[in-house]
């Protein structure tokens, strides 16, 4: 990806330095559990917002509602099972690049969803990008390194330790800066589903559901957030960002943290009702269909007869 020299988001906030303290906990693989009416939505009914509300309705009218997904990365990969990183580890200046890339990729991100937004007569509040060592409390909660890179709707931030790179590259087998890029554009396509309404609804309505349905429902969250990760990585196509096999590291990221691809390193064997993120094949679809068509229209997963 071709991302130096580019503008760096001023929506970065350091908080490596921190002490992570004791919180209410992550409630689970699938993300954290947010407070009930915790989540924030933006005032009056705006027409995007309305739009893909309406869409999420129209596919409930047949079925009870589901679960709200804060779309934690450390969910879609395993979580728990993840190595434990060091807390006390010493700033390096690879990791001081590193900083300066994810701050590019945010502000990259900024700048396709704010246009999208303005095309519909909108304004696109911008999520704030939170680094953290070791372990954090957040609105969503207490989390640790080995959550790996989450969204926390009350905040409005995606939270990162700059370490789980290493684990992407290394245990999960997925290299590259545009692998890295698509982890930041999934978890600020959770942001979007937030000041859409979408994430809020679903929470309202979380306590209505089935283990099973809520699994259902948290698939298309996901695959949601993965196919509005390939609308951003199609407006960088458009603005010459792309360098040659940087959609392939996107779509071998999305390979190695599907659910069956996950049970199957971690266990040995699969158990598809077990699935809360979507296979490697949906995932990858998902993002190749955002990055072909380069419209948040063409991510209407909650109304797809086939994920």
């Amino acid at each position: 990806m071709r991302w130096r020299g580019r503008r760096e988001s001023d929506n970065v906030v350091d908080r490596r330095g921190e002490g992570g303290g004791l919180g209410g906990g992550l409630g689970g693989r699938g993300g954290f559990r947010l407070p009930t009416g915790g989540g924030v939505r933006r005032a009056g009914a705006p027409s995007i917002g309305f739009i893909i509300v309406a869409m999420v309705v129209l596919w409930l009218l047949g079925m009870n509602p589901l679960s709200v997904l804060t779309g934690d990365l450390g969910g879609m990969m395993g979580g728990s099972q993840m190595s434990s990183i060091e807390e006390d580890r010493p700033r390096t200046a690879e990791e001081g690049e590193l900083v300066s890339f994810v701050s590019v990729v945010l502000a990259e991100t900024e700048d396709t969803w704010t246009t999208i937004f303005q095309a519909e007569g909108e304004t696109y509040p911008k999520p704030t990008l939170e680094l953290f060592r070791g372990q954090i409390t957040s609105g969503c909660g207490f989390a640790s390194a080995a959550s790996g890179p989450f969204y926390c709707p009350p905040d409005r931030s995606v939270f990162i330790d700059l370490a789980f790179y290493d684990e992407l590259r290394r245990r999960f087998q997925a290299p590259g800066d545009f692998a890295q890029a698509y982890v930041i554009a999934h978890e600020v396509g959770h942001h979007v589903q937030n000041v859409l309404g979408i994430l809020p609804e679903f929470n309202r309505l979380r306590q209505t559901m089935s283990e099973e349905e809520a699994n259902a429902m948290s698939i298309r969250v996901e695959l949601q957030a993965d196919c509005f990760a390939g609308v951003w990585a199609h407006d960088a196509a458009q603005k010459g960002l792309l360098e040659q096999g940087d959609i392939e590291e996107a779509m071998n990221a999305a390979t190695q943290i599907g659910d069956d691809a996950i049970q199957k390193r971690t266990q040995g064997y699969v158990v598809p009702e077990s699935f809360n993120h979507g296979t490697s094949e949906q995932r990858q679809r998902w993002f190749r269909a955002g990055f072909e068509a380069g419209n948040w229209r063409s991510c209407d997963t909650f109304k797809a007869t086939q994920l």
